[in-house]
């Protein structure tokens, strides 16, 4: 996980993010503000993660994001929980919202054009664009043979950071069957790895 996502992450399990969903859940509306700054990269980390990209761009799935904030913002008003469920209750609504996309997608048989991205990239080599997009589509490749479950508490777990009860809770396991679903999930990963492609 890059330092970026770690502290995002560190941010939202503080005492400081549990006393933002207080607030918000008490209707102070910078408090609202300031927790869907909080969360919104979250969302769209975990997005990104399960619907990846069309063509150059993540379009998709920052649309989807879009509605899972605007689901979260509709259903605030009516959580009750504690503050510290606050965030697997978030993605709870976004394993629907991204279930919802993919049954969309199912009916669209459009074929749409990549966007046209905004500027030139000058932080990567094109041999690093390369290797990284490889790498990308080799990663999508394994988590595509995994059965939906794994795939869903494998991104959680590795790619968004919840820790094994908020994983649990999102999905509505107990946290020892998170653990070894995600464990049976990486020792088929692992089987499905040639020898050469172990790092």
């Amino acid at each position: 996980m890059s330092s970026d996502a770690t502290e995002i992450f560190a941010r939202l399990k503080s005492a400081a993010f549990h006393e933002l969903v207080t607030s918000s859940m008490a209707g102070e509306q910078d408090a609202v503000a300031t927790l869907f700054t909080w969360i919104r990269p979250a969302i769209v980390r975990y997005c990104r993660s399960r619907i990846g990209r069309s063509g150059s761009a993540y379009s998709s799935a920052d649309d989807v994001a879009q509605e899972i904030c605007m689901a979260v913002l509709g259903a605030l008003a009516r959580y009750g929980d504690e503050p510290e469920s606050f965030l697997p209750f978030v993605y709870g609504i976004a394993a629907h919202k991204v279930a919802d996309h993919y049954r969309r997608a199912g009916r669209d048989r459009s074929d749409p054009a990549a966007d046209v991205p905004d500027g030139v990239d000058g932080g990567a080599s094109p041999e690093q664009l390369i290797m990284a997009a490889d790498l990308r589509d080799r990663l999508d490749g394994l988590l595509a043979t995994l059965p939906p479950r794994q795939r869903e508490i494998l991104v959680l777990r590795l790619v968004v950071g919840l820790s094994a009860q908020e994983t649990a809770t999102a999905v509505g396991l107990t946290p020892t069957a998170v653990r070894v679903t995600q464990h049976r999930a990486l020792a088929k990963l692992r089987g499905a790895l040639k020898p050469a492609e172990w790092v």
